[in-house]
């Protein structure tokens, strides 16, 4: 087995193994070693008790004297205003506590679909995953596409069924729910011991003990199970048994154990320990948070079982220019190659940047190089820069610990950065890299904004490049044809948290209707009359000019001919009329979009010695259009997009029934990762505004999609209004 930094057996917590008044100062303090830390990212549904969790840790090793409350605001991993507001996690927090001279960096994901981009910064720096399921809400469907991800890269995963002192908590069915949901390879290591109907203890299916939680002490008394327990739990331990076993790497201890022989505790430990590290073994283990059963276990297969920084591959670096840099390892003494994997704007401290380093060690005082590319198009653009570290701190979530250095494989925060965003690589001025950007989804609701006045508009443009920074998963645009301001968002809840922000930082805004880019053209040819001729005293305007406008196919563009005979209009005129006539398309003619896809004739005009000039002759083709256009029918054109959504199979029916309510044209299906099937079709964009949100609910937010433009479409007549005013 690798090397854990940790005792044996008997050394786990509620075995005497470690002194609590020592936890909060070794969890704040520089780690010299990658063997002694570990990184474990907690995920679950919204409401499965992953903060309450973590509290509890907290408390059980003495790194907080009291338990805080989601519902009171008062937990240190939610600090964010909006959290407190909305009484859930939005934001990655990590929270580190000290055990047996162990650092376990504790990060605290939020788990609403709205927040994945939080999700994925937590498990980029994690190498482990504590999957909590609520025992009273069981395993959702986002949750086992998560648990799929993450076996598709191999990470080491966990289970805890939590808030067993709930009334309708059900550990029995929701771990049924657990192992049909993630796989076989998911076994109990403890089973709830009940007195009166209330969850007091533990009984560990390997040692035979029940860890006593009904004094409320977070280490509990142990005692031996009784008879009547053991028989009991003599399946489940039969089949935990074999289940560790099937993963041992002696071939002969299964034929030992099928011949009747008992295996040592120490092999079977050792075998679980191994197993669940490399990822291939699951254990679940059972808490109640609020009362604190369950602590001094799950403590202990945090710093025993799961893998340390060593253990784990690390991701692809290049240089700066492109070409590739090698496989670095976890070492301290190696090239510095560190991540930032959350940006915040603090208004005192600036920006406060959370950073996992993978190789190299962080140090006060250290000149580093600050790089960030591939996100050009979520209005991040590429950036390099040299700075300095001046404040290096440990964050106990949004609390910072100076420390002196942060070595290869620890997560810390760096402040008053000045161009770091999220997803940025941090190394050396001397060596400078680039990591391998991690996969963020794309945001894909559109939230149009504008200032509140005239005034409120350099604090907004101001602000929201900061909020921009340190969320990836926000996408900042200014419509070239609308000229609305777009934040595009993975949902209403991610808009809500961000527009809280930019108010929370004095922007006075207001949200608006989104208007879809429409665009006009001529349905029929129509013949178009422009005279502009005024007579004021001194120099006059005269032009007069006649065109005749035919439609294009789609996609065709604009075509301007001139059919002028006998130099009725000069040369540098005809040129004047075609400029008239293109500033007023993208006027609009009837509706105020965009006018595309049509050839302009000009056919005949006249002109004065004197007083025509360019301006005359461009208000002149402005007029012939508009003439034009009046005696004439002018089609909608609104664009379409061409959408791929993966959903479980059992939910096609309803997807594909959706969009055909939507003007959706299907135009393919085809089957994906075994149990999905990716639906192919053309949708109007208009009917796309808020289909991030609406998939999530038809799905159980399982389905995904991502649309690209097409083209541009006549809209149907039954369908113009709302077009017209979306």
């Amino acid at each position: 087995m690798s090397v854990k930094g940790a005792g044996g057996p008997g050394k786990g917590p509620g075995r005497g193994g470690s002194d609590p008044r020592r936890a909060e100062a070794s969890a704040g303090a520089p780690v010299d070693q990658p063997d002694k830390i570990r990184n474990v990212a907690l995920v679950g549904r919204s409401g499965a008790g992953k903060t309450t969790l973590v509290e509890a840790l907290l408390a059980a090793t003495g790194a907080i004297g009291r338990m805080g409350s989601v519902a009171d605001g008062t937990t240190v991993s939610d600090s964010d205003p909006s959290e407190i507001r909305q009484h859930r996690s939005v934001t990655l927090s990590v929270v580190p506590l000290a055990l047996d001279d162990v650092k376990v960096n504790l990060l605290d994901t939020p788990g609403y679909a709205d927040f994945t981009g939080e999700l994925r910064a937590g498990l980029r720096a994690a190498d482990a995953a504590l999957f909590v399921v609520s025992a009273v809400d069981g395993v959702d469907a986002a949750t086992t596409a998560l648990w799929g991800e993450c076996e598709r890269v191999a990470m080491p995963r966990a289970v805890v069924i939590s808030r067993l002192d709930h009334p309708r908590a059900d550990y029995d069915g929701v771990l049924a729910a657990c192992r049909r949901a993630f796989g076989d390879s998911v076994l109990p290591l403890y089973l709830p011991v009940r007195t009166g109907g209330a969850v007091t203890g533990l009984l560990g299916l390997l040692s035979g003990t029940v860890s006593d939680y009904a004094e409320g002490d977070p280490q509990p008394a142990v005692r031996q199970a009784d008879d009547g327990e053991m028989a009991a739990a003599q399946s489940a331990r039969g089949a935990l048994i074999e289940g560790i076993i099937a993963e041992s790497e002696d071939e002969t201890l299964m034929d030992r154990y099928l011949g009747g022989e008992q295996i040592a505790f120490d092999v079977l430990v050792g075998d679980l320990e191994t197993a669940v590290s490399r990822g291939s073994f699951f254990p679940v283990l059972a808490t109640s948070a609020e009362a604190g059963v369950g602590m001094a276990e799950l403590l202990q297969m945090l710093t025993r079982a799961f893998p340390s920084p060593l253990e784990r591959e690390l991701p692809e670096v290049a240089g700066i220019d492109g070409t590739p840099a090698g496989q670095l390892a976890c070492d301290p003494e190696g090239p510095l190659a560190a991540e930032v994997v959350r940006t915040t704007v603090d208004p005192f401290l600036g920006r406060v940047c959370l950073v996992r380093v993978f190789s190299g060690t962080l140090r006060d005082d250290a000149a580093i190089h600050v790089g960030g590319h591939g996100l050009a198009d979520r209005g991040h653009p590429d950036h390099d820069s040299d700075e300095r570290i001046t404040h290096l701190h440990s964050p106990l979530g949004s609390g910072l610990r100076p420390v002196p250095y942060c070595v290869a494989g620890d997560i810390c925060a760096i402040t008053k950065l000045a161009s770091a965003e999220t997803g940025d690589t941090v190394s050396s001025r001397e060596a400078p890299l680039l990591i391998e950007a991690w996969e963020m989804p794309e945001p894909l609701m559109p939230v149009a904004v504008e200032a509140a006045s005239h005034g409120d508009e350099d604090a907004l443009a101001r602000n929201l490049s900061r909020v921009a920074a340190g969320d990836p998963t926000l996408r900042v645009e200014r419509n070239a044809e609308t000229h609305q301001l777009i934040l595009w968002c993975m949902g209403e809840a991610h808009a809500e948290v961000v527009l809280d922000r930019l108010r929370d930082q004095g922007v006075k805004l207001q949200t608006v209707e989104v208007v879809t880019p429409l665009r006009e053209t001529f349905a029929a040819g129509a013949a178009g009359h422009g005279r502009y001729v005024k007579q004021s005293g001194g120099h006059g305007q005269y032009a007069i000019c006649d065109i005749e406008v035919e439609p294009l196919g789609r996609g065709a563009g604009f075509e301007f001919v001139d059919k002028i005979v006998g130099g009725v209009i000069p040369g540098p005129f005809i040129l004047s009329v075609e400029k008239g006539v293109r500033a007023q398309m993208q006027k609009g003619v009837a509706s105020g979009f965009p006018v595309v896809d049509i050839r302009v004739t000009l056919v005949g005009g006249k002109t004065h010695s004197v007083d025509s000039s360019d301006a005359a002759f461009q208000s002149a083709g402005a007029l012939a259009l508009r003439e034009a256009a009046s005696g004439a029918r002018i089609q909608l054109l609104e664009p379409v997009a061409a959408v791929t959504i993966s959903v479980p199979d059992e939910y096609v029916g309803a997807v594909m029934s959706d969009l055909s309510s939507r003007r959706g044209r299907l135009t393919g299906t085809a089957p994906v990762d075994g149990d999905r099937t990716e639906i192919s079709a053309e949708v109007p964009e208009a009917e796309l505004l808020r289909y991030a949100v609406q998939l999530r609910a038809l799905t159980a937010g399982t389905g995904r999609f991502r649309r690209n433009y097409l083209r541009h479409e006549p809209v149907p007549s039954n369908a113009a209004p709302a077009a017209a005013n979306a």
